[in-house]
């Protein structure tokens, strides 16, 4: 069981690092969910009887959440158990995640959570690196 993982997230990819003194490992994992193509804004349909052809809006965003959630249950199995974990990352994927750990009985003892840009693997190691040579606010989980 690590102690310390970092994690950033977003709703395509997560980055996740176990840091150690020497070096640190990193496992990515990809998100199979897609978003839906809308039509341009004022675009008119090109077929006859098109919205019959095309999953409506709601049933899309339906599939596209359950997506998400097997996603969000993929990287929760790999960072439980955790002392501390990091979360960073563009978007939205990063809170909600968070919220998702703080329903289920929570096994780690404190996140902190952060807002940042994409980056590539190198970069994201070396924030992890950075944040947990540093003493950083973070939030305890009950």
């Amino acid at each position: 069981m690590h102690t310390h993982i970092g994690l950033w997230i977003d709703h395509r990819r997560a980055v996740i690092v176990f840091p150690s003194k020497l070096s640190e490992e990193t496992t990515t994992i990809l998100s199979q969910a897609e978003r839906h193509q809308r039509r341009a804004e004022g675009a008119l349909p090109t077929e006859a009887f098109e919205a019959q052809r095309v999953q409506a809006d709601d049933v899309q965003d339906r599939k596209f959440e359950h997506q998400l959630q097997g996603f969000y249950d993929e990287v929760i199995a790999v960072v439980h158990g955790a002392a501390s974990l990091f979360v960073f990352g563009p978007g939205e994927a990063k809170g909600e995640l968070v919220k998702r750990l703080a329903h289920e009985k929570p096994t780690t003892r404190s996140v902190n959570v952060e807002t940042a840009d994409k980056m590539t693997d190198r970069q994201i190691a070396a924030k992890v690196r950075e944040h947990f040579q540093s003493d950083t606010p973070v939030i305890v989980l009950r």
